[in-house]
């Protein structure tokens, strides 16, 4: 345990140290400024922007920056459908894998350009090297670019400055892909590669085993998609098994260098965001916020899977290292509580360990990180603008509280943004709550479910909350490949990205135009310990109300369930 809270402080002051300086270049970058990598990226971005001529680089009033960025977005799952479907006719297909049924490219083009990598396929036995290259790894980029695009944007709206525009989209997300993604995933990918993660065109390797039978062994350019994966909160695995398979994340130094890139820009963006409104402290307070949640969520799935089950306490099971099931042992239950935490937190949906497995408490602040619309840290940008979301509505509370007009950074919050919050954050619920519904009650849906009882709740629970929360990741029993699924959690994933994204650009868009009032001794200060707390209550209070009915009857009820020694078909004492 003691070798653990190390592991888990040494994590914190890895990613605190390193997000405060990237968080300024970052910001640098968006503003123009002249930044470290200019000499290198500067004439491949004058080069790729000119291309697009001057008439496309002006500066974008909200509505049409939101055009384009679902004008960009829509060319990318038509270009990734296209090549999930051609998969058979193009190069570097050495095993001569089928093309992906329309419904699973459907579901899989859309997941990977809404940033969520949901995947309802094994990859080393669905898609060729050149759907991982040209397909996933490509999106992986662009859909990360997009949403450090659109919380750049959202920024700008927030900041002291007064402008009828919020920046140009085709500018902020070249930038984010030449001078913050392309070279941290560089350095990311030499390291898989030095401890041991292929990143090869050969074929599958032929190798018998003990027993004397043939085993096929998949291979493949798996570095280089794992490093953006991580770093763009991507999540989706090269191999079936994600980041628990040994070719993906063969040794705790490559566990701790992909854990630290999973959390690297979206805590990075606090500091772009203080550094960008003028005013450090707003982004000192929103980092604690999500640090201290963060904090707390991982208290609970490392207390609750250190314990084990209670069901096992009456058997001849020694559990003295906590609940191990679908855990590796090179990671054992703290790497595993961490990365699982991480992974819901930060909207990557990766995994070292099969959350189904996980005890029902330990479930629990997985769905909750999912269902407060992925702000602890959240996705590269998305979790930013998300939170910013829970700001607008705390400042409006406290407002109410005081008096008051509610301002943030002296900009008047008033019924039109605070309508458009309140639209953006019903996704999270329809997403989860009414598609979950419709999955719990459709006969062919339910065969999906592998589990009797409250865990096969849960099971669809997780599902529909990690499409709409674009995190892609999975309770492992669940059967989400069944067309119905493919169809409806597709429609999830654009519902929880798109249904955010216009709403908060709208608001960038109001909040722009106004002009910042001076601070007078009425303003309720937004940097102070007073506001942390308030802002992390608004957001497990939202969420608390949302979902507690239905967490009640799924991890909760079986918690409860398994400490009087009760089972629905599993293990009994």
């Amino acid at each position: 345990m003691a070798s653990d809270l190390l592991l888990f402080l040494l994590y914190a002051l890895i990613v605190g140290g390193l997000a405060w300086p990237l968080g300024v270049y970052m910001a640098r970058v968006f503003s123009g400024e002249r930044a470290l990598l200019a000499p290198v990226a500067g004439p491949l971005e004058r080069g790729i922007l000119g291309a697009l001529g001057p008439a496309a680089l002006r500066d974008q009033h909200w509505t049409r920056y939101a055009l384009s960025v679902l004008a960009f977005n829509l060319g990318g799952w038509l270009f990734l459908y296209a090549v999930l479907r051609l998969q058979h006719l193009l190069p570097w297909n050495p095993q001569g894998l089928p093309p992906m049924s329309a419904d699973l490219a459907f579901n899989t083009a859309v997941s990977f350009v809404t940033n969520t990598n949901w995947q309802a396929y094994g990859g080393e036995t669905a898609l060729s090297y050149f759907s991982q290259m040209v397909g996933l790894t490509v999106q992986n980029f662009l859909s990360a670019a997009t949403g450090m695009a659109v919380a750049v944007a959202v920024i700008r709206g927030f900041a002291p400055t007064k402008s009828q525009t919020l920046g140009n989209f085709w500018v902020d997300a070249t930038r984010a892909v030449l001078y913050v993604l392309l070279p941290l995933s560089i350095l990311a990918a030499l390291v898989l590669v030095w401890q041991g993660v292929p990143q090869t065109l050969q074929a599958y390797v032929h190798a018998t085993t003990l027993e004397g039978s043939d085993q096929l062994i998949g291979m493949g350019p798996a570095a280089s998609q794992i490093a953006i994966k991580q770093l763009g909160t991507n999540g989706g695995g090269f191999f079936n098994v994600n980041s628990a398979h040994p070719f993906e994340n063969p040794t705790v130094l490559s566990n701790m260098v992909q854990l630290v890139y999973i959390l690297l820009i979206p805590a990075a963006f606090c500091f772009l965001f203080g550094r960008m409104v003028r005013d450090m402290r707003q982004g000192v307070a929103i980092f604690a916020a999500m640090g201290l949640l963060f904090v707390a969520g991982l208290a609970v799935v490392y207390g609750a899977e250190l314990r084990g089950n209670p069901l096992l306490d009456a058997l001849p099971i020694d559990q003295a290292a906590g609940n191990m099931e679908g855990k590796e042992a090179r990671f054992g239950v703290g790497l595993s509580a961490l990365w699982a935490t991480a992974t819901t937190a930060a909207s990557n949906g990766s995994v070292n360990a099969m959350h189904d497995s996980f005890t029902p408490l330990g479930s629990l602040p997985l769905l909750l990180n999912m269902q407060v619309g992925e702000v602890i840290f959240g996705g590269v940008g998305a979790g930013f603008y998300g939170m910013l979301l829970f700001v607008v509505l705390t400042v409006f509370l406290a407002g109410l509280m005081v008096g008051r007009t509610p301002e943030y950074l002296g900009k008047k919050i008033q019924a039109k943004e605070v309508k458009l919050a309140v639209i953006a954050f019903l996704s999270m619920p329809v997403g989860v709550l009414v598609f979950g519904a419709l999955a719990a009650t459709v006969p062919s849906a339910l065969t999906a479910v592998q589990d009797p009882g409250p865990h096969g709740l849960s099971e669809i629970l997780y599902a529909y909350s990690s499409a709409t929360g674009n995190n892609g990741s999975a309770f492992a029993g669940y059967g989400a490949a069944a067309p119905f699924h493919t169809t409806l959690q597709g429609i999830a994933m654009m519902l929880g990205r798109y249904a955010f994204i216009v709403p908060m650009l709208a608001i960038a868009g109001s909040l722009a135009g106004k002009a910042s009032a001076p601070a007078s001794t009425g303003t309720f200060p937004t940097h102070g310990p007073l506001f942390v707390v308030l802002l992390m209550t608004v957001v497990l209070i939202m969420g608390g109300l949302t979902f507690f009915p239905a967490l009640a009857l799924g991890p909760l009820a079986e918690h409860v369930s398994m400490a009087a020694g009760q089972s629905f078909g599993g293990i009994s004492p």
